[in-house]
């Protein structure tokens, strides 16, 4: 009998279920994914480092678990299904390039504990993702990994800096992508190529290290709500290894994502931007509006408050000196070769010393006490644009750069202006493809962020959002 071809928009739990069942082989899955990888990823860009054969051996691995496994539960719970990886992060024989020119290209010895999460829930890691260099810029135009682009229209920017990552999931490369925020890089491309991309708590997903204060975090791009809470229940895990860690969560995710939000919620609103002198595009504005019909509608309330923000010179100034010094925590064959804006950030760092950087830290904790405790006095969740603009046209993020190094960063300030925030104050965000511009056939994605520790609720809301306002059927036209 032949089989229909696989479909590579199913969702990754669907997916996970028909390897359990047998109904498709994990083989046949990524050869799947290898191929359209070779169709589509000439122009799109979306991998920097592939290891075909070592996908073909997992996967091959994976499917002789599946033959021998006595029981289907007696199986890790996505067994089988494809996974790349972002570039910042190490893989046990696989270079990590850090999107740099700098970069060694040795293979990693050893994996870090994300990855080990993913491996021991039975992912194929399927290669790894193109990022900007060091992951401080929200989109990926570089020397060492080139330009890559949106699949919605290939002349703009995919966002970042989990650029790849949001090309492979949204033009059907894989069901399902890691990604990594430090301001943004998970939500920015899920907005740009229109999937869902959560950044987690601060603290609930722990790696090698905790980079750049705590600002940044793992997560994934996926295509659904079920398949982000799925993930998040694999990688939120107590890690007695890390400099800290909360408890495992009591609960599944995927369990809590399934239930109804509560009755009546407190829906805050955020539409003008966070800094000062940045205009927000009437489509991100409409975005969010029709979200709020959608959640009046199931009963929540909107509440006409404003976040407590701080003025823009504070927010920025204790934001940089944190964001500065990040790529001390990445180590260089030749620092030479970084691109210039990240020269100006890592010179700016040095130039700052050790008790101005604890200022800095200091000032960034007082300012995140002050938004939250702010924040769940007057809300239960947020609504906001995710980037106060569309995806940029390739090419015009670097414009200025020849007279101010820093260009690049000031330009791109429009698509991370409301999710930086969070990561500042380490509470849970997410980005869902909500809306579509009429006059760019472009996604637009809309921001909702909750309390610390409240990823339940996050995900119920996202989940009545997806019913209420369904994004499923959407392909992108390099499709």
């Amino acid at each position: 009998m032949t089989r229909a071809p696989i479909d590579l928009f199913t969702p990754a739990v669907e997916l996970a279920q028909a390897i359990r069942r047998k109904e498709v082989s994990p083989v046949e899955v990524a050869d799947a994914c290898l191929r359209r990888t070779d169709d589509l990823d000439p122009r799109l860009n979306a991998f920097c480092h592939r290891a075909d054969d070592d996908v073909r051996e997992a996967a091959a691995a994976a499917a002789d678990a599946v033959v021998r496994a006595a029981s289907p539960d007696e199986l890790p719970p996505f067994l089988g299904v494809p996974l790349p990886v972002k570039d910042l992060i190490d893989v046990a024989g696989w270079p990590t390039t850090y999107g740099s020119a700098g970069a060694g290209r040795a293979p990693a010895a050893v994996s870090d504990p994300v990855v080990r999460r993913f491996t021991d829930a039975g992912f194929v890691l399927l290669g790894k993702t193109t990022t900007s260099e060091l992951g401080a810029v929200p989109f990926t135009e570089s020397p060492a990994l080139g330009v890559s682009r949106n699949p919605w229209d290939p002349r703009r920017t995919p966002g970042g800096s989990s650029s790849g990552a949001g090309v492979a999931v949204a033009a059907g490369m894989a069901p399902l992508a890691h990604a990594e925020d430090g301001g943004g890089s998970i939500r920015i491309p899920a907005s740009c190529t229109g999937l869902v991309g959560l950044k987690p708590t601060r603290g609930l997903v722990s790696g090698e290290i905790v980079f750049v204060e705590g600002l940044a975090s793992s997560g994934v791009v996926t295509r659904t709500v079920a398949d982000t809470a799925a993930v998040l229940d694999v990688l939120a895990r107590h890690d007695p290894g890390a400099w800290w860690s909360p408890p495992s969560p009591r609960g599944s995710f995927a369990a809590a994502a399934a239930n109804e939000p509560p009755a009546g919620l407190r829906i805050g609103v955020l539409t003008g931007s966070p800094l000062d002198g940045i205009t927000v595009n009437p489509a991100c504005v409409t975005a969010v509006e029709s979200t709020l019909r959608a959640l009046e509608s199931a009963g929540h309330h909107l509440v006409d408050a404003p976040l407590p923000l701080p003025a823009t010179e504070e927010l920025i100034g204790a934001f940089t000196t944190i964001w500065n010094a990040g790529g001390a925590a990445i180590e260089l064959a030749d620092p030479e070769r970084v691109e210039p804006h990240n020269r100006a950030l890592r010179a700016a760092a040095r130039s700052t010393d050790s008790w101005a950087y604890v200022e800095g830290v200091r000032r960034t904790q007082q300012l995140s006490r002050r938004i939250v405790e702010g924040f769940t006095a007057r809300f239960d969740l947020l609504v906001t644009p995710t980037m106060a603009c569309l995806p940029p046209l390739v090419g015009t993020l670097g414009a200025g750069a020849d007279e101010n190094p820093l260009a690049p960063l000031l330009n791109s300030y429009p698509m991370g202006v409301f999710t930086s925030v969070f990561n500042v104050t380490g509470q849970p965000a997410v980005s869902l493809p909500l809306h579509h511009d009429e006059a760019t056939g472009l996604p637009v994605g809309v921001q909702l962020v909750a309390a610390p520790w409240r990823e339940d609720l996050l995900l119920q809301v996202s989940r009545t959002l997806e019913q209420a306002l369904p994004w499923s059927g959407r392909r992108p036209p390099a499709c």
